[in-house]
């Protein structure tokens, strides 16, 4: 009797682990309870069997291993073929994915650009448009034609805006006053809307080789992919500076500012960028820029550095400007020397070359 248990033992194992072999899932398992009533009645009827009933079930019960043994391979066999038919449709479909990015990158590359300079006007409905008393000019977007890395640089020649130094903006956009000095005295509330600029030694008027310099940092910077918004691009634009600003802050994705210092020193003090003073770094919208700012000034004053340029003491000098107070964008005014400084063709192209190095860093 203890060997028709065993026999009986064995096949309801066999079974069982033959239906986990073939990947479907068991009727019953250790945990439930509603099936092992079945399993006990059939141990019962199975102890009053003969010895030659006993062996005969072993037979069967060896059968029926072999059969789900088979089943069982059969199954893996099928299940082999479907994984690696699903293998083969991934990589079909990996490849098809890369065949369509490389045919989308080459219609990219082969779609034109059109570089046709595009003029760019202020609008007036701008948050703090309403401070800008000097808007009817307009600005001039060049896209890049080869190599675009769909960045826009704001190129902002100083000055050149005829009859801005007759004319006043508010300082900040909340109308407090200065907290520095500079061409308008600390405490004041309003500043020149954009005045003309000094004159070089040789009697060149500033506005003459900011525009120059613009020109020139405007062909490097298209040459190696960059969009540039000239905020002026020719002698004179009705844009006072915060027209310029604020159409920088809605199309571009930095804004530099050309100048030449006008401190009345009798030699040449180098390069330098005018930082965000401390006093300013939580006023709106300076608290959202201000550190991209600076971070963008310092990469300037290393890209000039290494062009061969000379640097002003460490680069920088805190400065209450209308450029900056207005920002939502990094922002920068780059002093590229004074009134004693070389302005020659060579120059400016050494300049540029450092302003661009700058530039790439920061980007």
């Amino acid at each position: 009797m203890f060997k028709v248990r065993v026999a009986g033992s064995l096949a309801a194992l066999a079974l069982s682990g033959c239906l986990i072999l073939s990947g479907c899932s068991a009727p019953w398992n250790k945990t439930d309870n509603s099936h092992q009533g079945e399993a006990s009645a059939q141990d019962s009827s199975w102890e009053e069997a003969p010895e030659e009933e006993a062996t005969e079930g072993k037979t069967v019960s060896s059968s029926e291993e072999d059969s789900v043994a088979d089943t069982a391979k059969e199954t893996a066999v099928s299940s082999s073929a479907e994984n690696a038919a699903a293998d083969a449709a991934k990589e079909t479909t990996a490849d098809s994915s890369a065949e369509n990015r490389e045919s989308d990158l080459q219609r990219e590359d082969c779609d034109p650009v059109d570089t046709t300079p595009q003029p760019v006007s202020f609008q007036e409905d701008w948050e703090f448009g309403a401070n800008s008393m000097i808007h009817t000019g307009q600005a001039v977007l060049y896209r890049a034609a080869e190599n675009r890395k769909n960045l826009v640089i704001g190129v902002n020649a100083g000055h050149g805006c005829e009859g801005g130094s007759s004319v006043r903006t508010y300082c900040h956009p909340d109308q407090t006053p200065k907290i520095t000095g500079g061409s308008t005295a600390e405490g004041q509330v309003t500043a020149t809307a954009c005045d003309t600029g000094m004159d070089f030694y040789d009697g060149t008027p500033e506005r003459e080789v900011t525009l120059a310099q613009a020109r020139i940092l405007k062909e490097m910077l298209l040459e190696r992919g960059y969009d540039v918004l000239m905020l002026r691009d020719q002698e004179d634009v009705q844009l006072d500076n915060i027209a310029r600003t604020l159409i920088c802050n809605a199309y571009a994705d930095c804004h530099i500012a050309i100048h030449w210092d006008g401190d009345g020193l009798d030699y040449d003090k180098g390069c330098y960028y005018m930082s965000v003073p401390d006093g300013l770094k939580t006023m709106y919208p300076v608290s959202e820029a201000w550190e991209k700012s600076d971070h963008l000034g310092e990469c300037l004053i290393s890209g000039l550095r290494e062009s061969g340029a000379l640097i002003f003491e460490s680069g920088s000098m805190q400065m209450d400007l209308t450029q900056t107070s207005y920002s939502k964008i990094p922002s920068v005014d780059i002093e590229l020397g004074n009134a004693v400084s070389d302005h020659s063709p060579e120059t400016l192209e050494a300049l540029a070359g450092g302003l661009v190095a700058g530039i790439e860093a920061f980007f």
